[in-house]
């Protein structure tokens, strides 16, 4: 049985991986099942753009995706 600690890790690494990749986060459900982060890929071409989506259930991994977003929409203010 995983830990709770280990659940954020997997969620966490998941969020992390497409960040990675160039991917931003374009929109979020949520619900009493969780949240549904969906993520866009937008490379130099807009015809190739990529759609992703996490179902995220661990409380800290939203807490984390919501730092995470905020932190877009500054850097969108700035430019």
């Amino acid at each position: 049985m995983m830990s709770t600690y280990q659940e954020f890790e997997i969620e966490r690494e998941k969020i992390d991986f497409l960040l990675e990749k160039g991917y931003t986060i374009k929109g979020v459900t949520e619900n009493l099942s969780g949240a549904f982060v969906e993520f866009e890929y937008k490379g130099n071409d807009p015809e190739k753009s990529k759609k992703e989506r996490l179902h995220i259930l661990h409380p800290d991994s939203r807490k984390y995706f919501s730092t995470i977003l905020v932190q877009q929409q500054r850097q969108k203010q700035v430019q």
